[in-house]
């Protein structure tokens, strides 16, 4: 990716909160190529918050996390989803369906990590990122 890449990732690393939306970006848009359609973005409720909420082909309801990082030196990106980060989400995502009368859909989680390696950025998307019993 060259100069441009270099200059555009210490871009991004100087400020946390651009660096977070690119991602989301980033993000979003792998999601549309690989035919979601998005329902909302940064949907919040008191106690938990939701990236990326989109549906797949089928209908179903995936909420997806969405964490970007400068690099994996001290520990894998997909570390960030801890067990309280899932409960988190877990109460976002009951707000969500009872907000919009879609509780009986089946649904989700999804993790999408980044990672700003000095090549270029690295995406991983990982489905069904972790079980949670039933939303209702």
């Amino acid at each position: 990716m060259g100069f441009w890449w270099r200059w555009h990732r210490e871009w991004l690393l100087a400020d946390p909160k651009r660096l977070g939306r690119w991602g989301e970006r980033r993000a979003e848009r792998l999601l549309r190529r690989k035919g979601f359609t998005v329902l909302d973005r940064n949907f919040s409720c008191p106690g938990g918050e939701i990236d990326i909420v989109v549906a797949d082909a089928a209908g179903q309801v995936v909420f997806v996390e969405v964490k970007t990082r400068a690099s994996e030196r001290f520990a894998p990106v997909e570390a960030v989803v801890t067990q309280g980060k899932e409960q988190r989400m877990l109460k976002a995502a009951r707000a969500f369906l009872a907000k919009h009368q879609i509780a009986e859909r089946p649904c989700r989680f999804d993790f999408c990590g980044i990672v700003m390696e000095p090549t270029g950025p690295d995406i991983r998307h990982y489905e069904g990122a972790f079980h949670v019993p039933s939303l209702r």
